[in-house]
């Protein structure tokens, strides 16, 4: 069955991406009811936004007093321990043990004691619980599962099958990370079926996943997200058609280089790397960020530029194709290439179009202007003999990351499976 979502004002919103915590600032906060859910650096359409702003309201989680949350900082077994007795309440189930590398006047000394008295965490062999070290996503995973009294109900090993990654999750975890898969708490950014087990867990992620394990006990509502993993779908699942309206802009960048230089004239291939994940106005994800645009440059005769226009989109989660009919501004500004210029000097972080290459080889005369330098297009030999005799050249100037982005001249459709 075939859908539709609305987008907001016609065009796309954009979701990023994040979430960390450092080594030594707690993640809690005092109280819930004034804590800080809004952050400079987690975006309204960053794709773990909602789990971050509930788990703050909650007081699970807070940011750091320069107002950010750094949603890519790793996350520490005496944090993790933290936020853990502050989302969960439980009743002891073993007795207390002393941690000989957690001093009592410890920061998370309480909180440690209580996640290991809980069942959530346990310690190495030697009495050591490694406060400092960072968690990787699998101990979050069986932490969380232990701690709640997951069980598997089916195969373990035919659960984890899902993943493409499955023959990296521990022999230990296994079990426990079916059980989590089972009941709904593993979230996996960008791409769903790969569980990056061995992975240090960021503080985003900790987010998704403590916030799923409260969904999962009847203790939140739930967030409607394209990355958690629900087993249990029907197989294959249902496409449903999202239409991307004409006039949405898509975000870019250009990793290769920091300028683009060609001709007025030419046509040079290009491929740019979405920079945001473009969703729907309900925060479902319709082009992920890493997606690619296959495309050229092309010469805008009547306006003296060049203009980037879109060919091909190629999803990043999934490796589906789309023609897209998407183009950027008419750019016109221009660079003057003279004789004697030194062109370190202009090649330094530049890509070339063929054409650009071959201008600056004669009107420099520097003939050592490699292939590797150039974008493609025409061969530069064939091209040569138009700039002899030129003492300088006019260029296109193009900054990709700001000069590229690209606005959707047509509706088109993609197809999602949930």
């Amino acid at each position: 069955m075939f859908g539709h979502f609305r987008w907001q004002s016609g065009c796309a919103a954009f979701m990023a991406l994040g979430i960390t915590c450092g080594a030594i600032a707690p993640l809690v906060t005092p109280t819930a009811s004034f804590a800080q859910t809004n952050f400079t650096d987690v975006q309204s359409n960053y794709w773990a936004v909602e789990f971050i702003r509930e788990l703050a309201q909650r007081g699970v989680i807070a940011g750091f007093p320069d107002g950010s949350f750094r949603p890519e900082e790793p996350v520490t077994r005496a944090q993790f321990a933290a936020m853990i007795g502050k989302a969960f309440r439980k009743a002891a189930e073993r007795q207390a043990v002393t941690f000989y590398d957690v001093p009592n006047n410890y920061w998370a000394s309480s909180a440690i004691q209580d996640a290991y008295t809980t069942g959530f965490l346990s310690g190495y062999p030697g009495n050591r619980f490694e406060p400092n070290q960072n968690i990787p996503r699998e101990q979050v995973l069986v932490s969380l599962s232990s701690g709640l009294d997951y069980n598997v109900n089916g195969s373990a090993e035919r659960t984890l099958q899902y993943y493409n990654d499955t023959n990296n999750i521990s022999g230990y975890a296994r079990s426990a990370i079916a059980a989590a898969t089972e009941k709904q708490i593993v979230v996996n950014y960008p791409n769903i079926k790969f569980l990056n087990p061995q992975t240090i867990a960021t503080r985003s992620q900790v987010a998704a996943f403590i916030y799923q394990a409260l969904v999962s006990s009847n203790q939140a509502a739930a967030i409607n997200s394209p990355y958690i993993v629900a087993l249990g779908e029907p197989t294959p699942s249902k496409p449903v058609a999202v239409t991307i309206p004409e006039g949405t802009v898509i975000p870019i960048r250009y990793e290769k280089a920091e300028k683009i230089l060609v001709t007025k004239d030419e046509t040079t291939p290009l491929t740019l790397t979405v920079a945001q994940n473009v969703v729907t106005d309900k925060g479902t994800v319709v082009i992920p960020a890493g997606s690619q645009v296959v495309g050229e440059l092309r010469p805008v005769k009547d306006k003296s530029g060049s203009q980037f226009v879109a060919q091909k989109l190629i999803l990043t989660n999934n490796g589906q194709e789309y023609p897209i009919n998407a183009t950027s501004e008419v750019i016109t500004k221009t660079e003057t290439v003279k004789k004697g210029t030194n062109t370190k000097t202009i090649l330094k972080n530049t890509a070339l179009g063929a054409g650009a290459a071959a201008a600056i080889s004669i009107v420099t005369g520097d003939k050592a202007i490699s292939a590797g330098e150039v974008l493609g297009g025409a061969a530069i030999g064939g091209l040569i003999g138009l700039f002899f005799g030129k003492k300088s050249v006019d260029l296109i100037a193009i900054d990709p990351n700001t000069d590229l982005q690209m606005t959707i001249g047509q509706n088109f459709q993609v197809s999602l499976r949930f």
